[in-house]
């Protein structure tokens, strides 16, 4: 079992040199600057994350230095999605994410796989009309196959279905749901496994931070898929947050039950929105909330890794879903740290002490 603490802080007070100054002792150096999320997460035993963009990973050196920089785990943002990775039946284009897999080993840096089945950002050809249920399980069969196997051995954690569960503890509905039943999880993950029996294979969803009705759905759904055998090991909480919100207070508790299950457990795409334009008290109430989902991760036994679903203001996605908010990242939109980000930084700093 993996120990961490987080430390507590220590202040240290400046003494005044006084007599005489030709015996007094040289002036000290200044301290070195803060060290960055990267070297932190490596000496709290935590991989730290971000989605990549990859038009601004080709395209702004400044942004692709930072990925470097403070990331040990990167996330593709879209282009393993089966739009990108099969655009037309039997046609696939793997360029855009064998990129970020070359960049991740030039970097030393471990991938997240995301995703494999979801009922959104699928090909155009993947359609209800096209298929009957038995030749759409051969066909979502062929994709997760054919991916995983694509990237077997260059890819450490799968988001292997995506979004599955209502707020209210339902099932989505969604074309899988429809046409092949809720037995296309356990399928899915059994596909993904013998694809690649060493990577490890997530569920993931949002809003399933605290204990819910969602998180509730999830529990019952993973002690039925470790009763069947199913190869299961990670749950994610995506954790996009909002100031307006909060954060819920069992986030540990939820992760914890998980981890009491057998699965390890990770925070997948954080952010923390706000209404614009920003001010003093959202600001720190950003700042908590990220700080809130990094320390339940630090404070659980098996949660792994912590993600941001990209890390700077430039390249949010979050203006374009929610209108009159944004501001979501520790990064402005000119690649300077915000508030939020110097408190991630400083928890970190304490759990590797």
């Amino acid at each position: 079992m993996r120990v961490r603490a987080l430390a507590g802080v220590v202040l240290l007070t400046t003494l005044t040199l006084t007599g005489n100054p030709a015996t007094a002792s040289p002036a000290r150096p200044a301290p070195p600057a803060p060290t960055g999320l990267r070297a932190l997460a490596d000496r709290a035993d935590l991989r730290i994350g971000t989605a990549v963009d990859m038009a601004a990973l080709a395209d702004d050196d400044a942004y692709r230095a930072a990925v470097a920089r403070e990331f040990n785990t990167v996330t593709a943002e879209n282009v393993m999605k089966w739009e990108a990775t099969e655009p037309q039946q039997g046609v696939h284009d793997w360029a855009a994410a064998d990129r970020l897999v070359d960049f991740a080993r030039a970097n030393r840096q471990k991938v997240r796989g995301h995703t494999l089945v979801w009922h959104n950002q699928n090909p155009a050809w993947v359609t209800e009309e096209a298929f009957t249920p038995a030749q759409l399980r051969a066909v979502l069969r062929r994709h997760i196959i054919d991916e995983v196997t694509h990237f077997r051995g260059k890819i450490w954690h799968w988001d292997v279905v995506n979004e599955i569960f209502n707020d209210d503890g339902t099932w989505r509905d969604s074309i899988w749901l429809r046409n092949l039943g809720p037995g296309y999880v356990a399928d899915a993950f059994r596909w993904a496994h013998q694809a690649d029996p060493k990577v490890k294979l997530f569920l993931n969803d949002y809003n399933n931070e605290g204990v819910n009705a969602k998180s509730d759905a999830y529990y019952e759904l993973v002690k039925q898929l470790k009763a069947q055998g199913v190869p299961v090991h990670g749950y994610g909480v995506q954790g996009h947050l909002a100031v307006q919100y909060g954060v819920p207070a069992d986030t540990l508790t939820n992760l914890r039950r998980f981890e009491k299950l057998g699965l390890q457990t990770a925070f997948t795409e954080v952010d923390v929105r706000m209404p614009l334009p920003a001010d003093p008290i959202k600001i720190q109430a950003q700042a908590q909330g990220f700080t809130a989902l990094l320390q339940a991760c630090l404070l659980a036994d098996r949660c792994v890794s912590y993600t941001l679903w990209g890390f700077t203001d430039r390249y949010s996605w979050v203006p374009g879903v929610f209108d009159g908010e944004g501001s979501a990242t520790p990064y402005d939109e000119n690649l300077s740290p915000k508030p939020a980000y110097a408190a991630l930084r400083d928890t970190l700093a304490l759990a590797g002490r």
